[in-house]
């Protein structure tokens, strides 16, 4: 008898595949015939690189706002990366601490890399350019990522992410509607002379708050700190990754941000406004908010100095 011509571990391939057909209901001649019909794939086709290099469409002729736009693109795009180590998390059932802190390790690196990005603005970009281009860009405002609001009511008890003034009501039980009225970033975007607010605001809650509610309610029990309370002792790694996930999010990456803000929009003895007219002095440093995702990882000490030793030493060049 003549011996097949085709490699055993390619018939095994093919029998593995018909019993995956065959269990599913579907046809494997008509996969493999339409297999063989199709074009090899390419590198600019599995990216979708001419549409994803289509999307940069600056509103004025500046040739630095295409470095605001790509900037601006890339951090989306790594904010999308945490929020998919963030939901693997959320949806595991029986986690182990080496799969959370390996996770938690993920998002960490994310956060390096956003935390180190910023210069790619205010080395990239000169100053004069900005100022002049920000102005066709209004209200819209880097207040409005929805995706980094995702991650903050993924990451915590929302009632953590309550204003300052009004932390200590709100708990468990409070009503959602509640809790989103009075969470810490809708006091960024107030007007400075009349409190009310911005326009800015009022979009971004047009578009996002029902899903953002939702979204609160959905990870009341499976965020990243009911996650980590799930587990009967968690490993000084874990406690220490979930400490370093807060630091990076609430005080190094607000800063980087701010040190930023500081670069381009800070003029003595006037500052200048945001585009959205977020009120961003006020909005961006740590010590002014103190959002702390676990305090109860951290002393009472640790809590009260939130993110004034980084200030200090980056803003103010002292140590």
């Amino acid at each position: 008898m003549e011996e097949s011509q085709f490699d055993p571990r390619i018939l095994d391939k093919i029998e593995q595949l018909q019993q995956k057909f065959k269990a599913s209901g579907q046809d494997m001649l008509s996969y493999l015939e339409g297999l063989h019909y199709a074009d090899y794939l390419t590198y600019w086709d599995y990216i979708n690189l001419d549409v994803l290099l289509s999307l940069q469409q600056p509103k004025t002729s500046f040739k630095d706002e295409k470095i605001f736009i790509i900037y601006h693109q890339i951090t989306e795009l790594y904010f999308k990366l945490i929020i998919s180590e963030m939901e693997q998390i959320a949806e595991q059932k029986a986690i182990s601490d080496d799969f959370f802190q390996r996770r938690l390790g993920r998002i960490n690196m994310y956060f390096d890399q956003l935390i180190g990005s910023f210069a790619v603005m205010w080395k990239g970009m000169e100053q004069e350019q900005f100022l002049k281009f920000r102005m066709s860009l209004l209200p819209s405002s880097g207040f409005q990522s929805a995706q980094y609001r995702e991650i903050e009511l993924m990451a915590a008890d929302a009632f953590n992410l309550v204003a300052l003034d009004k932390r200590k009501d709100p708990d468990f039980h409070t009503p959602t509607d509640v809790i989103f009225e009075n969470l810490y970033w809708q006091q960024g975007a107030i007007e400075l002379a009349t409190g009310e607010k911005t326009l800015t605001l009022k979009n971004f809650e047009a578009k996002y708050s029902k899903k953002l509610m939702d979204l609160i309610d959905a990870y009341k029990r499976k965020n990243i700190w009911q996650r980590y309370i799930d587990l009967s002792d968690p490993s000084d790694g874990l406690t220490e990754a979930m400490k370093q996930f807060d630091l990076k999010a609430n005080v190094f990456w607000p800063l980087a941000h701010y040190k930023s803000a500081v670069r381009f929009l800070q003029r003595d003895p006037v500052d200048i406004a945001a585009t959205g007219g977020t009120n961003w002095q006020k909005y961006l440093p740590p010590r002014f908010q103190k959002v702390i995702f676990y305090p109860e990882l951290w002393t009472e000490s640790e809590r009260e100095e939130w993110g004034k030793g980084w200030v200090v030493k980056e803003i103010f060049g002292e140590e």
